[in-house]
C-alpha cells in the first residue's frame, strides 16, 4: 500500500505543476542570478523527439482559450489497455507475458502570460506468465512557467518521473525494458519564484527554488564486494532536499559607466539523505560586460566561493563492519560528528564572450577557475527557423544526483514534446521544444548517493520535415566522487565514472490514419571502480499507431534491447505489444 500511495502523491505532484509556473532564460552565471538555471551549484545546467503515443490532434483533446491570458490550452486525457510479450534470448531462453492498463494526460499551455507541458502516465501491470510479478509505475514529465506581474515576478514548477535499471555500482540507464529487481522508479520536482524589477537605472534580481528527488528501488542488500567491504561509491541513492536562491543588482553597459556592472549572490544546498551527506555552495561575485558591438560582448568576472561537502559515518557493527539496513543502505550513525569531505574556499575568475547575431542565435563560451581547478563551459542554441533546433550545454558543477536531476529537467524547454518508448510508454530520456531541446539521459546515468562534481556536454537536434519528425540526443558526463576519510564513502572518494550516451528518432505518418515511432539508444558507462562493472546498453524499437475512430486508436510496438557486461553473462531482450488507446 505503500508503495501505492507514493506513486499517487508523485502523480497528482507531476499534474499540479500544469497549473504553476518563471520565466525560462539562458542566462550567465553571476551577471543574472534570477534568471540562472540551476538548481544547485555549476557553471551551466545540462539541457530530443516523437508525438504522443496514439495519435495527433485529430484523436480528440480539449483546448481551452484563454490561458493565463490570450492563448489556448489543450489537455488530452487517455486510457489505454495492451497485451506485452517479452522473450530472453540471452543468457537464458524465457518467456514472460503480462497485460497492462494505463491512463494519462498530455497537456499544452500557449498564453500571453503562462507556458507549459505536461506528460503524465500511471501504468499498472499484471503478471500473466514467466517470472515476472504485477506493478505498477509513474512516468512523467512536466515544466510550466507563468507571469503573476507581467516583467516583474514569475513561478515556475517542473518534474520528472521514470524508470531506470541499476547495477549495484550505482550504474543505470534508460531504455531497459526489464521488469525485475534491479528496476528504479525515479521522482524529481521544483518549484520557486523569481522577480525582475528596476530602480531608476539599477536592474534589481532574485530568485529562489526549491527541489525534491526520491529513488525508490526494491529492498537489496549492499552486495558485491568482500564480506566488510563497502560499495565504492556508497551505496544507493535514497532522496534529497535541494534549495537555490539569488540575488543581483546591477546597470546595463551605456547608462551609467560604457560597460555594465553586475553584483551578484548566491547560495545552493543539497541534502542528501543517505549518511547525511550536504553540499552547500556560497558565492559572491562582480562581473563587467563590455559590447562591441550590437551583437557581442566580452565578459569578465571576479568572485568569492566557498564549497563544503560533509557527510556522518554508517552505524559500525562488530569488526567495524558498517550497518546496512533492510532498504540496503547504510545506516547513518546520528551520535557521531559531521566529517568534511570537500572544502575550496578562495577567489575566482571567468572571462569568456557573449554572441547573439539575432534572437535565433545565442552563443556563450567561459573559462575561469572554479572549485580550486580550471573550468570551461558554455551554451549554444540555433534555430535557423521554425524545423530544425540545435541545443549544446557545456557545464561543470558540484553536487549530488538530486540536483543534477533538476538542472536537466529545468535546462528542457516549457514546449516540449515528450519522447516515450513506443513499447512500454516510459519516458525516454529526451524532449524537443519549437525553439529548443534537451535530454535527461546524463543525469541518470548513474543514482548512487554520493556526493560528486560533474563536467560534460549535452547536445540535441531536431528537424521537420513535413509532417516527418527527427530528433538526436548525445552527451558525455564525468563524475569524481566525493567522500570524507573515516567514513563509508572515503571508497568512493576520488573515484571516477563516465557516461556516454547518444540517442535518435524519426516519426510521422504513413497514410491518413496511421503513423509509426523508430527509436535507437546506445550508452556506455564505464567505471571508475573496475573495468568489469563497465556497461553498454543499446536496443531499437518501432511502433505503429492506427486511428479506427476520431477517440479509438490501436497501437503495436516491437523492440530488441541489449546489455553488455564484462563481469556478467550479455542480456538481449525481445518485446512485442498490442494495445487500444481510448483519447477522451
Amino acid at each position: 500500500m505503500a508503495r501505492i500511495s507514493t506513486h499517487a502523491f508523485m502523480a497528482s505532484a507531476l499534474a499540479i505543476t500544469l497549473f504553476s509556473g518563471t520565466a525560462h532564460a539562458q542566462s550567465l552565471p553571476y551577471g543574472d542570478p534570477g534568471d540562472s538555471e540551476a538548481i544547485s551549484g555549476g557553471d551551466s545546467a545540462p539541457s530530443g523527439t516523437d508525438a504522443p503515443r496514439g495519435g495527433d490532434s485529430r484523436s480528440g483533446g480539449r483546448s481551452l482559450g484563454n490561458a493565463g491570458g490570450s492563448g489556448r490550452m489543450k489537455i488530452q486525457p487517455y486510457i489505454e489497455l495492451s497485451q506485452s510479450v517479452l522473450a530472453r534470448l540471452q543468457p537464458t531462453h524465457e518467456t514472460l507475458t503480462y497485460s497492462s492498463v494505463a491512463v494519462g494526460v498530455d497537456a499544452s499551455l500557449t498564453g500571453r502570460r503562462t507556458e507549459g507541458s505536461v506528460s503524465v502516465r500511471y501504468e499498472r501491470r499484471f503478471a500473466e506468465s514467466g517470472n515476472i510479478v504485477s506493478n505498477d509505475t509513474i512516468s512523467g514529465l512536466a515544466r510550466v512557467r507563468h507571469d503573476l506581474v507581467p516583467r516583474e515576478l514569475t513561478i515556475e514548477a517542473g518534474g520528472l518521473a521514470t524508470r531506470t535499471r541499476f547495477d549495484p555500482s550505482g550504474a543505470s540507464r534508460l531504455g531497459s525494458v526489464e521488469t525485475g529487481d534491479r528496476v528504479a522508479q525515479v521522482y524529481s520536482l521544483y518549484a520557486g519564484p523569481a522577480v525582475s524589477t528596476h530602480v531608476g537605472e539599477v536592474a534589481v534580481k532574485g530568485s529562489y527554488l526549491l527541489g525534491y528527488t526520491k529513488v525508490n528501488t526494491p529492498r537489496l542488500p549492499v552486495t558485491g564486494l568482500p564480506a566488510g567491504q563497502p560499495q565504492p561509491q556508497g551505496d544507493i541513492f535514497n532522496h534529497s532536499v535541494a534549495q537555490s536562491a539569488q540575488a543581483s543588482v546591477g546597470v546595463a553597459p551605456g547608462t551609467v559607466l560604457p560597460i555594465g556592472l553586475t553584483a551578484s549572490g548566491a547560495y545552493n544546498q543539497e541534502d542528501i539523505a543517505n549518511l547525511d551527506q550536504r553540499v552547500r555552495e556560497l558565492r559572491a561575485g562582480l562581473q563587467a560586460t563590455l559590447p562591441i558591438n550590437q551583437e557581442l560582448a566580452l565578459i569578465g568576472d571576479v568572485g568569492w566561493q566557498d564549497v563544503k561537502v560533509s557527510s556522518r559515518d554508517a552505524v559500525r557493527g562488530p569488526g567495524g563492519v558498517p550497518v546496512v539496513g533492510s532498504d540496503g543502505r547504510y545506516v547513518t550513525d546520528k551520535s557521531k560528528p559531521r566529517q568534511i569531505a570537500y572544502d575550496v574556499t578562495g577567489l575566482t575568475w571567468d572571462v569568456g564572450v557573449m554572441w547573439r547575431p539575432s534572437r535565433r542565435t545565442s552563443l556563450s563560451a567561459f573559462v575561469g577557475r572554479r572549485y580550486d581547478s580550471m573550468t570551461y563551459y558554455g551554451s549554444l542554441s540555433y534555430t535557423p527557423n521554425a524545423r530544425n533546433a540545435l541545443q549544446i550545454d557545456v557545464f561543470d558543477a558540484v553536487s549530488g544526483f538530486g540536483s543534477t536531476i533538476g538542472n536537466a529537467v529545468r535546462g528542457l524547454p516549457t514546449d516540449f514534446t515528450a519522447d516515450r518508448n513506443p513499447f512500454s510508454g516510459d519516458i525516454s530520456g529526451c524532449a524537443a521544444g519549437a525553439q529548443s531541446g534537451g535530454c535527461v539521459n546524463g543525469a541518470l546515468g548513474s543514482i548512487a548517493s554520493a556526493a560528486f562534481r560533474t563536467r560534460g556536454v549535452s547536445a540535441s537536434y531536431s528537424h521537420s520535415l513535413g509532417k516527418l519528425r527527427m530528433g538526436l540526443g548525445a552527451g558525455y558526463l564525468r563524475r569524481k566522487f566525493i567522500g570524507a576519510k573515516g567514513t563509508v564513502l572515503e571508497a568512493a572518494n576520488g573515484r571516477t565514472d563516465q557516461n556516454f550516451y547518444v540517442s535518435g528518432q524519426i516519426s510521422g505518418p504513413i497514410d491518413r490514419l496511421t503513423a509509426f515511432t523508430v527509436a535507437v539508444y546506445d550508452s556506455w558507462y564505464k567505471s571508475g571502480v573496475s573495468e568489469l562493472a563497465d556497461v553498454n546498453s543499446f536496443g531499437v524499437n518501432a511502433g505503429l499507431t492506427h486511428q479506427f475512430t476520431r477517440r479509438l486508436v490501436g497501437n503495436a510496438g516491437v523492440g530488441l534491447d541489449m546489455i553488455n557486461r564484462k563481469a556478467f553473462s550479455d542480456d538481449l531482450i525481445a518485446t512485442g505489444q498490442v494495445g487500444l488507446r481510448y483519447n477522451f
